[in-house]
Parts: structure tokens; C-alpha cells; sequence
């Protein structure tokens, strides 16, 4: 079997249609997404939510902003307001796709205002099929909401046939269940999304700190609506490239993970990790992660979760996962200790046999039915993912003798190979056209959205943007890590407007 997406057939000419309409497309979204009169300033009814000085609204938006008229849907919104005397309208965009703008911005609030000096009002808001906002369900079984299912860990010698089937019911219970609400959730419409709320705030331009996917959001924002914007902080950038958007993105992870390893091999071989150790050197600590993954695969070892056997790619699926931050390291290297002493059959001669390893949460309990849909939803509407299993499956072959940390997850099949809807429209072009008032800062060593795919942004943004690149490891910069040097600089781009003159490398 090669070609999978026989439920909607390509043919050249059209790719290249889509191809050539990118720049029409772009030049003519700002007057569709005002196809319908925007919310009256003040139209918000905010009540108190969240921290003490939070509140929370509703707005509400067109389904399907060519049908201004039409069906509706609602999104959750929320902010704090400025403490003394105001400067503007600070917006904090959310990553994922599928992340919560409201739980970040009452996460994050109280940091920011402080390092802003409590001259915004800080809002945000969950993007469509987002926590409070209007959501939708694929109506998938619990197997296929798991972490280590919706991303595609191959199986035992990176075979993929299990991922295809899964890939293809996948997107045929997304068709079947999610409608048009699903159909709504793009990059697109949240920019629109995101300018409706700016119109509801009754400001002219926004201020904005985003994170992770919220940077390419933001990016969109900017190319379209230049004039609505005031100073942009990009945190954790990926590469803009609009034939790819997405799947650049997931293929990307595996030099991300290739870049972060070396930070949790060093804590894991330092002798103050006492019971945590794994190793005596920092150079043993792969071949022996990598070693008990291929040995999971080999014979995966039951878990305390009924039904759900750890493997080889659940393990490396928890690497990735705590890649994302330090405080993560302890209980990954936990799993690998319990793992190690599962598939070895127990300790010393007359010892107990071990017994089911516990799995960190993540790993244990599936995503919900929202989630989910949001999580897979954005990604294959946003762009068109190649469809054949054949070639599929030879990426993953090569993807897993280049990057083994990640097994060809990175490049493996998904639900978007067998997508049932065309993509409404092409992506946008990120350009250096527009004002020159974005900040964009990155960890030299991100597993997600590494250096390599945010130098691509830089590239794209060009005279627009200064890069701040910070000497730290984990996903997500300012407020994150702890470099004083990296979040002074954001912190007074964002008071004073005042970027470095030229791109800063903070140790």
C-alpha cells in the first residue's frame, strides 16, 4: 500500500493553485476577517476569576468569518489589569496548539506584571477548542487519546502499520464527529480570533508575549495587521515555513531533542543525584536509555495502568516530555531506573521479582476528547501532509538511525495523512515587511522548537526582529529559566521599547 488519502485525491494543478494564491490569500484575509462588524469597545462583561485582581468574559466570533451571520462560537477570555499607570495592552498568546491562554496568563500573570512594572493590562484568551471556549470531539476510544498514540511512536523496529491504522481511524472519527467546529480550528481563524478581541478591548494596538506555537500566531498577526501591533516578544520560535507550517515543526523535534539530551546526561552522571544516578560519566547515560527502549520494544513490561504495557516509544516519548524543563529530569530518571530493574527480571539472586512500573501521568492518562481533537485539529487543517505509508516508512528508517532519541516519531504518519477536509487556505508568508518592533528570544537548546528552526524565523522576520539567544535548555525563555540576562533584555523591550541594536547571545 502507498497512497493513503484516497477519501480526497490531489492532483498537481491543484497544489500548485494553492501554491500560487499564497500571496492573493494573505493580501485579502484582513478584509474577510472583518467581513462582519467587530464587538463594540467594552462590550466584554468581565467578572472576577482566577487570581485575586483576574477577571474573566466571553466574546463571541463568527464559526466561519465568510459567514458573518451564520453559527457562532464562543471564547474565553480573560485579564489583569494594569496596577498603576497604564502604558497599553499586553496580549500573552499560548502555544501547543491546544494550550490555554487564560491558565497561562493566570500562571504567569503576577511574574509578568512585576518584570513589566504593572504598566499593562494583561489579557488572553482560550483559543477556539481551547478549556472554555467553544470546544469539539473526534469521539476517539481512550487507546488513541493517549500521549504516546496521538504522537506517532513507531513500534518495534520502527515498524508503522499499527500508527497507519491509527492514523486513518483517527481522521475518520475527526470527520465523523467534529463538524465544523473542528473545521474552524486554524492559525487563521485565531489571528482573526485574536484581532475580534483586540476590537472588543477597544485598543488600537496590542503588545504581545508568545510562547511556542503562539509565536507563529503572533507572526501571522503581525504580517497581516502591521499597523495593529505595538512590541512583540516571540519566546521559543519555529520555523515559519508556510509549505510546511506543522509537519516542519514535528520533524524538527528530533534535532530538538538531539540538542537538549546532553543536559540531562550531565545531571543524570553527577554523583549529587544519589539513588537517581544513572550513570558514572555523562557519555553512558544514552546508550543506556536507548538500549531499555529498544528492550521495551522487545518486551514491553506491564505497567499500574491496566491494559497500557510500557514500551520502548512510551519511554522515549517520557524523555521528550521531560526534555522540556529540569524539573522534570527526576521522574524520568525514575522511570528509567524502574524500567531497567523490570525488564531485568528483579534484583540479585534471591531478591523479590519487581513489580508493575508506575507511569508519570502523562503517560498514564489520556487526553481528553477536547483536547485531543484541538491538539490534532489545528495541525492538519492548517497545512497538506503527504499521504503515502510507503514513504513514510522510509523517512522513519532514516529519522531513526540520525536522531534514535526520538525513533521516527518526528516524521512518521499521522491522522493528517488521511485528513478528510482540504485546507481552507494557505498559509501565510512570513516576511520583513512591516514596523521593526519584534523581540524574539530562544533557548540555544530547546527540545521542541529548536535553535536551528527559530534561526529559520529570524531569517523570515529579518529587519523586523532582533534575536536574543539564551545559553539555556528547555522549552519557553523569558520567565522560564532563570537567565537574568535574557529576561532584563525582554523586560525592557517591553517597559521602553528600547531593543539591543543587534542580535545578543546572553550566557
Amino acid at each position: 500500500m502507498t497512497q493513503t488519502r484516497t477519501a480526497r485525491p490531489r492532483t498537481r494543478r491543484r497544489a500548485l493553485a494553492l501554491t500560487l494564491a499564497t500571496a492573493a490569500t494573505a493580501l485579502a484575509l484582513p478584509a474577510v476577517a472583518h467581513a462582519s462588524p467587530p464587538p463594540a469597545a467594552g462590550s466584554l462583561g468581565w467578572t472576577p476569576c482566577g487570581t485575586a485582581r483576574q477577571e474573566c468574559a466571553t466574546l463571541t466570533v463568527p464559526l466561519d468569518y465568510a459567514r458573518p451571520n451564520g453559527p457562532s462560537v464562543r471564547l474565553a477570555v480573560s485579564r489583569i489589569r494594569a496596577e498603576g499607570r497604564r502604558s497599553g495592552t499586553l496580549a500573552v498568546i499560548p502555544g501547543g496548539p491546544g494550550s490555554s491562554g487564560v491558565q497561562r496568563l493566570t500562571s504567569k500573570g503576577p511574574a509578568l506584571m512585576a518584570a513589566t512594572g504593572g504598566r499593562y493590562d494583561l489579557v488572553s484568551f482560550d483559543p477556539r477548542g481551547v478549556g472554555g471556549s467553544t470546544t469539539a470531539e473526534c469521539a476517539l476510544p481512550e487507546a488513541d487519546r493517549r500521549l504516546a498514540t496521538v504522537r506517532s511512536w513507531p513500534g518495534a523496529g520502527g515498524d508503522i502499520a499499527e500508527n497507519a491504522a491509527r492514523s486513518r481511524r483517527t481522521a475518520e472519527a475527526c470527520a465523523g464527529n467534529g463538524g465544523a467546529t473542528l473545521a474552524s480550528f486554524t492559525t487563521a481563524n485565531e489571528v482573526r480570533d485574536l484581532d475580534r478581541f483586540r476590537a472588543a478591548l477597544g485598543t488600537e494596538k496590542l503588545s504581545v508575549w508568545a510562547t511556542s506555537y503562539g509565536t507563529y500566531v503572533t507572526a501571522v498577526y503581525a504580517q497581516l495587521h502591521p499597523e495593529r501591533t505595538a512590541r512583540l516578544v516571540l519566546d521559543s520560535n519555529g520555523d515559519p515555513d508556510p509549505a510546511r507550517v506543522e509537519r516542519g515543526w514535528l520533524a524538527n523535534m528530533a534535532r530538538g531533542a538531539d540538542d537538549r539530551f546532553p543536559d540531562f546526561a550531565a545531571w543524570a552522571a553527577d554523583p549529587a543525584r544519589g539513588a537517581e544516578r544513572l550513570a558514572e560519566r555523562p557519555a553512558q547515560v544514552r546508550p543506556r536509555v536507548l538500549a531499555l527502549a529498544r528492550e521495551l520494544d522487545a518486551r514491553p513490561r506491564p505497567t499500574t495502568t491496566p491494559g497500557l504495557p510500557l514500551t520502548g516509544g512510551m519511554l522515549l516519548q517520557a524523555l521528550q516530555t521531560a526534555l522540556y524543563d529540569d524539573a522534570a529530569f527526576p521522574e524520568f530518571a525514575r522511570l528509567v531506573l524502574a524500567a531497567d530493574e523490570a525488564v531485568r527480571g528483579g534484583a540479585a539472586a534471591g531478591g523479590t521479582a519487581p513489580g508493575p512500573v508506575v507511569l508519570p501521568p502523562a503517560l498514564a492518562q489520556p487526553m481528553s476528547q477536547q483536547d485531543a481533537a484541538v491538539t490534532i485539529g489545528v495541525i492538519c487543517n492548517d497545512v497538506e501532509w503527504p499521504g503515502s505509508v510507503a514513504a513514510h516508512a522510509r523517512a522513519v528508517a532514516k529519522d531513526r538511525v540520525r536522531h534514535p532519541l526520538t525513533g521516527g516519531m518526528p516524521v512518521n504518519i499521522t491522522p493528517c495523512s488521511y485528513w478528510k477536509t482540504e485546507p481552507a487556505e494557505p498559509p501565510t508568508r512570513i516576511t520583513d515587511e512591516g514596523p521593526a518592533n519584534i523581540l524574539m528570544v530562544q533557548n540555544l537548546r530547546d527540545p521542541a522548537t529548536p535553535y536551528s528552526g527559530a534561526l529559520r524565523m529570524r531569517a523570515a522576520l529579518g529587519r523586523k526582529a532582533r534575536l536574543v539567544s539564551v545559553d539555556s535548555g528547555g522549552h519557553g525563555s523569558y520567565l522560564g529559566t532563570g537567565n537574568a540576562c535574557g529576561d532584563a533584555l525582554v523586560s525592557r523591550f517591553l517597559v521602553t521599547g528600547e531593543r539591543p541594536a543587534r542580535d545578543v547571545r546572553c550566557p
